[in-house]
């Protein structure tokens, strides 16, 4: 400044000119030299026009974001949460790297409490052969970790996905018995993690875990089966972790379409108890109980009842002529043959186990009618071989019954049925046959009373097994009644049993 105004003054100052006359003068300057002030000063002024332009429009800038910021602000509600709208790092409100988190919450203290509850969202399918069963739940945690309470003026939680929990400390629960097990991760990782401004958390996953199920096949298929899917911290015993169901018996919560195709769903309920490792220690365990009941209807379609018309289709050989031995002997084969069939179909669905089922019993005493009805033929067809041998040799033995025709010898054996007797009753000639007859059956009795002594002896045995052989047809009328009447009674024994 000092300099600007020395520059002034030297330009108003007066100067000295020489003359032709040999004297000084005082004057002025030329042109050039009074212009010159004023173009500096004309500069000068425009330069401060321009920065002072400059700074209004700066200031007419700001002044408008500050009011369209005021007048989108009345759009939120007056008290908004700014935890919601934190435009920062999440680390950085919750200060997650300020804590250990290798350490669980209140280390060195009493056991943190982890309330737990679970909602059931299906029960996909049960397996007897593997003994196992699967189940899709949404597996929920709650405790308290001070380390992540932060300021909140609403008291207003945050949510979070799966990438925080890796970062933060969070209980060690496993499936007790589980086979398989994994957390659904279409489209992202089915993982939330709520944090409350006091430290409370809420962790929950979907979860999908195929579990052991120890299952008693003894009434198979009119059983009931109790099921656990059983929850325990891994690492942390009941000092340093206590779990509990949040909410006692309402903490288990099931969806109601839940159904199967073979079982009905009786009960859900918990339970909780304290397991024992003599290596490790006590830990909290959690239960997950259900009871199913098996539909019988299925069973009764697939086994038992074609199982009943074998046992039924083998008494039909009792109603067919013992004669006709390739008709029997087909019917016995298929039916011993398609009950085979049934039990090998039920034991390949089924688990070796050792002991004997309901449906076994059931199967094999059908198993065994059906062979039985088998042995009967079998019975009646050797009994008739025999008695066409004894008559070839009475044959043989007594040569004047050979003259006899065949009607009379039907009659003397005691082999011929109902119809050939109704056709003789209804022959016109049965008046002579009758007279005829009369006088051959003198002749066998004064031939075979001249028998020796010692045949008479075994007269009474003989005559007892030749009245059995003569009435072969007897066995397949005893059997019409006895084997029907044997498996009704069976069939009411067994179902009262079982059911």
């Amino acid at each position: 400044m000092q300099r600007l105004r020395d520059a002034d003054s030297s330009m108003f100052k007066p100067e000295c000119i020489y003359t032709s006359g040999g004297g000084w003068t005082e004057g002025g300057g030329s042109a050039d030299s009074q212009s010159m002030p004023y173009f500096a000063k004309l500069m000068l002024l425009i330069f401060c026009g321009v920065l002072l332009g400059e700074s209004r429009k700066h200031k007419r800038g700001r002044w408008t974001e500050e009011a369209d910021v005021q007048k989108t602000s009345h759009t939120y509600k007056k008290n908004y949460d700014m935890t919601k709208a934190w435009s920062g790092n999440n680390k950085q409100l919750l200060r997650v790297e300020d804590h250990d988190f290798t350490m669980r919450p209140a280390f060195g203290g009493p056991a943190i409490p982890v309330g737990v509850d679970v909602q059931v969202e299906s029960l996909d399918s049960i397996s007897e052969v593997n003994m196992d069963f699967t189940m899709t739940l949404y597996l929920r945690h709650y405790w308290k970790d001070e380390r992540l309470s932060f300021p909140s003026h609403a008291n207003k939680s945050m949510t979070f996905d799966g990438r925080l929990v890796k970062k933060i400390w969070v209980p060690d629960i496993f499936f007790v018995h589980s086979k398989r097990s994994f957390i659904h991760d279409t489209t992202t990782d089915n993982i939330m993690l709520r944090v409350f401004p006091d430290g409370h958390v809420l962790y929950s996953m979907r979860i999908t875990v195929t579990a052991m199920c120890n299952m008693d096949f003894s009434r198979f298929p009119l059983d009931s089966q109790t099921c656990s899917l059983e929850l325990e911290s891994y690492a942390y015993t009941d000092e340093d972790l206590m779990l509990y169901w949040k909410n006692g018996s309402e903490s288990l919560k099931t969806d109601e379409k839940i159904s199967l195709s073979q079982f009905l769903i009786q009960k859900f309920h918990t339970t909780s108890r304290l397991a024992f490792y003599s290596s490790t220690g006590r830990y909290n365990r959690l239960y997950i109980n259900f009871i199913l009941r098996r539909h019988i209807f299925f069973f009764l379609l697939q086994t038992y009842f074609p199982a009943t018309l074998m046992v039924m289709l083998s008494w039909v050989s009792f109603w067919i002529d013992r004669r006709a031995v390739p008709a029997r002997v087909s019917l016995g084969i298929t039916t011993v043959l398609t009950m085979s069939t049934i039990i090998t179909g039920v034991n390949a669905s089924m688990p070796g186990v050792s002991y004997i089922k309901a449906v076994d019993i059931y199967l094999w005493v059908s198993f065994v009618f059906v062979f039985l009805s088998v042995i009967e033929y079998a019975a009646v067809n050797y009994l008739t071989t025999v008695q066409e041998r004894k008559q070839r040799k009475q044959q043989e033995k007594f040569p004047c019954v050979s003259g006899i025709s065949s009607t009379k010898r039907m009659t003397l054996d005691g082999i011929y049925n109902e119809l050939d007797a109704s056709s003789l009753e209804g022959d016109p000639r049965s008046q002579m046959v009758a007279e005829e007859d009369k006088q051959e059956k003198m002749v066998i009795h004064l031939t075979m009373s001249n028998e020796s002594n010692s045949s008479k002896k075994k007269g009474l045995k003989e005559h007892v097994s030749l009245r059995i052989i003569q009435n072969t047809h007897a066995i397949d009328k005893y059997s019409r009644l006895i084997f029907p009447g044997t498996y009704i009674f069976f069939n009411i024994v067994y179902w009262s049993v079982f059911c």
